[in-house]
């Protein structure tokens, strides 16, 4: 079972659901569910250690670099901590992405449960 909390962004209708690291492992990671997973730090962040997998796409970017993302799948967002990723994942709830996730805790809470990183 899977739990979510529901968070309001700006825009009236517009949503995300905050998902922890461990429903992430258990829901998405290894290609259980297809998705796409958004890493919103800086590029240097991203270089130094990621979620195998995410694609890099800074949050100052991200308005000109939505599309690039397939509104077809799941998308959650993360990024150091999970501040950075609720402002990305509420860009791309407002831009009508259905199904859109704020990782809790981000990269650092997934690496401190000795997670795999690539470099």
């Amino acid at each position: 079972m899977f739990f979510f909390n529901r968070s309001a962004p700006a825009q009236a209708g517009a949503s995300y659901q905050n998902l922890t690291t461990d429903d992430y492992l258990a829901r998405y990671f290894n290609g259980q569910q297809a998705h796409t997973l958004v890493d919103v730090r800086t590029s240097e962040e991203y270089c130094s250690g990621h979620i195998p997998g995410a694609v890099n796409i800074p949050l100052n970017a991200l308005p000109a670099r939505l599309k690039e993302v397939p509104a077809d799948k799941p998308v959650i967002v993360v990024c150091a901590t999970g501040s950075r990723s609720r402002s990305g994942a509420s860009a791309f709830a407002r831009a009508g992405y259905a199904e859109v996730y704020n990782l809790q805790g981000g990269t650092t809470r997934w690496m401190m449960q000795r997670r795999p990183i690539e470099a």
